[in-house]
C-alpha cells in the first residue's frame, strides 16, 4: 500500500513538473512573439448627405 502511494506521489510530481515546464515555454514564447501588430489607419471614403456639403 505504501509503495502504491509513493508511485502515485512520484507520478504527481512528474506531471506537475511537466506542466510547469510547459507553462514556462508558453510564457517565453508569448514574450518573444509579443502578440502585437502596429496600428493601421482605417481610411475609407464615405458619402456625405447633401445638407452637410
Amino acid at each position: 500500500m505504501k509503495r502504491d502511494a509513493k508511485i502515485l506521489a512520484m507520478s504527481g510530481r512528474r506531471i506537475a513538473g511537466l506542466l510547469a515546464i510547459l507553462f514556462a515555454v508558453l510564457v517565453i514564447a508569448a514574450l518573444i512573439d509579443g502578440g502585437e501588430e502596429p496600428l493601421h489607419p482605417i481610411e475609407q471614403g464615405i458619402d456625405m448627405p447633401e445638407a452637410a456639403r
